[in-house]
């Protein structure tokens, strides 16, 4: 059985074009249509009927009206830092019709952000009358946590971001890991058979929290899917110039992208 992942958005904590920014990639990507507009990073699944989104970011509007989203049945997230959860509050009309809420998975140290900062969706006095309907699901971090969602298996893949570890999350043939900087070992092992890896990419240099181009190929050259696409892309990266450097079998993504992948693992054969 087949899925597809689409894009939401692509790009980093800022954005592109980045506010302030005339440098050549922000100024192209002001161009309706161009590769190189990017929202924050966030991408959406589609299998066996129903979506599964994974982050929502301060664009989650735009882009949930971009693709015409018009159901959700559920919501991962990776970590809990601005540009992935800011946007849950624009979940409640996507809720209201779900008696026991939309539910939203996280580690613990996640979900206490998001509980946090949206205090008047969670709280069980004086909670707010027109709050998202969500419930939240806390999964465990260690090597090996599974989610069973709506007929398919979830794995949720530690990588490490900066001083932190957060989720990346695997389903069938396809692997999502954004904001990372390096995957352990451990991880690593999760990864094999990949139809489609998708890794942060964020800049040419190296960075202290992300993984920079060159350290992106080098990961995917090891763990060897059949495809990789990168996100989590800075105004640092031109879409057409870069593609036009790497290799077929690894490209840059660009928001709306769909792609296409079995539930099951890819055949080690053909990896």
């Amino acid at each position: 059985m087949n899925a597809t992942l689409t894009f939401f958005g692509t790009g980093t904590s800022m954005g592109v074009p980045t506010l302030g920014c005339t440098c050549a990639v922000c100024t192209d990507a002001y161009t309706p249509g161009s590769p190189n507009r990017r929202t924050r990073a966030s991408a959406l699944l589609r299998y066996n009927g129903h979506n599964v989104l994974i982050d929502t970011g301060q664009d989650f509007h735009v882009q949930a009206v971009r693709e015409r989203l018009m159901r959700l049945d559920a919501v991962l997230y990776t970590h809990g830092h601005a540009d992935h959860v800011l946007g849950m509050d624009d979940l409640r009309p996507l809720s209201f019709g779900k008696p026991q809420g939309l539910p939203l998975y996280a580690d613990d140290a996640t979900a206490q952000v998001i509980e946090r900062i949206f205090d008047y969706t969670f709280r069980k006095v004086d909670r707010y009358p027109t709050s998202a309907r969500v419930e939240m699901n806390r999964l465990s971090t260690e090597l090996g946590t599974t989610l069973e969602l709506f007929g398919a298996t979830i794995e949720r893949i530690p990588v490490t971001h900066g001083r932190n570890t957060i989720a990346g999350y695997r389903i069938g043939s396809c692997a999502y890991l954004t904001d990372m900087s390096d995957i352990p070992e451990p991880s690593r092992d999760r990864l094999q058979n990949l139809d489609i890896l998708i890794l942060d990419a964020l800049r040419r240099e190296p960075h202290p929290s992300h993984a920079h181009l060159d350290k992106a190929v080098e990961l995917v050259e090891l763990l060897k899917p059949r495809r990789a696409f990168f996100t989590h892309i800075s105004h640092d990266l031109d879409h057409n110039t870069v593609n036009a450097e790497l290799p077929p079998h690894i490209q840059l993504a660009h928001d709306g992208l769909t792609l296409e992948f079995s539930l099951a693992s890819f055949p080690a054969e053909a990896s």
